[in-house]
């Protein structure tokens, strides 16, 4: 099975602050329904309160990212499914859930992963 990468950034994401906690427990229920079905890797939002740094390979860090990632942030789902079409599947029922178009990729395989 593969490994999906289901995104969408914090911007795609318009919801009023009364409409959050709905949107929070759909977006739970697709957790729990992925967990239920045993496709749940692992899922979260990047915290954005936090500064990204660049670590180099002696350790030492200094703010900031690769140019091209200055905007990663957003919430992330990684499932496990046998299909491309079951992801996107997966990625409807976020994307009705969040309220947003979610973005969909696969991971290359890794025995060691």
């Amino acid at each position: 099975m593969t490994k999906y990468l289901i995104s969408f950034p914090s911007g795609a994401m318009h919801v009023s602050d009364a409409e959050l906690p709905a949107v929070s427990e759909a977006a739970h229920e697709v957790v729990r329904e992925a967990k239920v079905a045993g496709v749940w890797v692992f899922g979260g939002g990047i915290d954005e309160r936090v500064a990204p740094v660049l670590v180099s390979e002696d350790g030492t860090f200094s703010p900031g990212t690769y140019p091209q990632t200055n905007q990663i942030e957003g919430g992330y789902s990684i499932l496990e499914l046998p299909t491309y079409a079951d992801a996107v599947d997966w990625a409807a029922k976020i994307a009705r859930a969040c309220r947003c178009a979610q973005e969909v990729r696969a991971f290359q395989d890794d025995p060691e992963s």
